[in-house]
C-alpha cells in the first residue's frame, strides 16, 4: 500500500457519495439485533454516506471528548466531527449484531484507539474510532486498503486526523470512565466515538 496515495483517495472519498449499501453481504443496516433500540444504534453505526460539511461540529476535539464528567448528552449523533490524536493501538472488533455476527476479519469493525499524547497508556484515557465493513469495502473499491492489518501497520505510533460521524455507543457506557467513573473494568474514556470513520490522514505532528 502506498500511504500517500491511499490517504489522498480516502480524503477525496469524504466529499463524494458512497455507493448504496443498505444491504451489505446480506446484512441490513439494523444488523441482526432483536431490540428496537439496538437496531437504531446499528443503523447509525452502519451509515455509509459521509456527513455534509455543514453537519460538522467544530467544537469537538480530543481534549473535550476525554474531559471528565457524565457526557451522555455532550455531543450529537447527527453531527460529523474531526479528531486529531496519537494512535495507541489498532484492533479487530468483536462479533457484533451490527455486522450480523460476521466472524471473518473483513466483516468486522476495526477499532482505532486514540490518545492525547504518546506517553498516555491508561485505557480509561483512550477514545475509540471505528472503521466499518461498509466503508472498508467502499475504500477498497477505490484501491485503498483499510483492512485492520493494513491500518495497524500504517497508523500505530503516529498522529492522525480522522473524520466521520459522531456516535454515542450506549453498549459501552458501563465500560467508560466518563459514565462509570472509577470502575475497574473501564478500558475507554467515553462511549462517544467517531463511527464510522470516513477519512484518515497521517500527520507529522499534532
Amino acid at each position: 500500500m502506498n500511504p500517500s496515495s491511499s490517504l489522498l483517495l480516502a480524503l477525496a472519498f469524504l466529499s463524494t457519495a458512497a455507493p448504496a449499501q443498505e444491504i451489505f453481504h446480506g446484512c441490513g443496516r439494523a444488523g441482526d439485533a432483536t431490540s428496537s433500540l439496538v437496531q437504531e444504534l446499528n443503523r447509525l453505526k452502519n451509515r455509509y454516506q459521509p456527513p455534509d460539511t455543514a453537519a460538522f461540529d467544530s467544537s469537538v476535539n480530543l481534549a473535550r471528548v476525554v474531559k471528565p464528567g457524565n457526557d451522555e448528552n455532550r455531543w450529537n449523533d447527527s453531527s460529523g466531527a474531526e479528531l486529531v490524536g496519537f494512535v495507541y493501538a489498532v484492533k479487530e472488533g468483536g462479533v457484533e449484531t451490527c455486522n450480523c455476527h460476521a466472524t471473518a476479519p473483513d466483516g468486522r469493525d476495526t477499532h482505532i484507539e486514540l490518545v492525547l499524547h504518546p506517553l498516555e497508556t491508561q485505557g480509561k484515557k483512550r477514545v475509540i474510532v471505528e472503521v466499518t465493513p461498509r466503508v472498508r469495502a467502499a475504500m477498497n473499491a477505490h484501491g485503498v486498503d483499510w483492512s485492520t492489518r493494513a491500518l495497524k501497520k500504517l497508523l500505530v505510533g503516529h498522529w492522525v486526523r480522522v473524520r466521520g460521524w459522531m456516535l454515542y455507543d450506549i453498549e459501552h457506557a458501563d465500560e467508560s470512565e466518563n459514565t462509570n467513573p472509577g470502575a475497574r473494568g473501564n478500558w475507554r474514556a467515553t462511549a462517544w466515538e467517531i463511527h464510522p470513520v470516513m477519512s484518515i490522514e497521517l500527520l507529522s505532528h499534532p
